[in-house]
């Protein structure tokens, strides 16, 4: 289940970064799963299961939410999963909504709504 909730994630993440991203993306932005680092394969896993987890437990409340609630969520839950496997990241990697570019926030957004759509 974990390395498919990954793939799911990062499906929806390359499929974000194609509709979004402003000019060519950076090769890592798209990289298939085979390709990802295992970090980021275990970080993909972790978000998934935190945003199944919450729109489980919202028992349905989650679908009221905003777009920008939901990319909100993803963002920050990946930002725990940096922190986890990186001791000191780069600032641009933790960086808050607000500091996000738009094509990274429409790219959350649209993870959050993949999932739901997947549970």
């Amino acid at each position: 289940m974990s390395d498919e909730s990954g793939r799911v994630f990062r499906e929806a993440w390359i499929a974000g970064v194609g509709k979004y991203y402003p000019g060519e993306p950076k090769p890592g932005y798209v990289a298939p799963w085979e390709e990802t680092p295992d970090w980021e394969r275990q970080a993909a896993e972790a978000v998934y299961r935190q945003v199944r987890e919450f729109i489980a437990v919202s028992g349905g409340g989650t679908a009221r939410l905003g777009r920008e609630q939901k990319g909100r969520f993803v963002a920050l839950c990946w930002i725990a999963q940096i922190y986890r496997h990186f001791p000191d990241p780069k600032p641009s990697y933790v960086a808050d909504w607000d500091e996000l570019p738009e094509w990274q926030r429409q790219t959350d957004a649209d993870i959050f709504e993949h999932i739901e759509r997947d549970v």
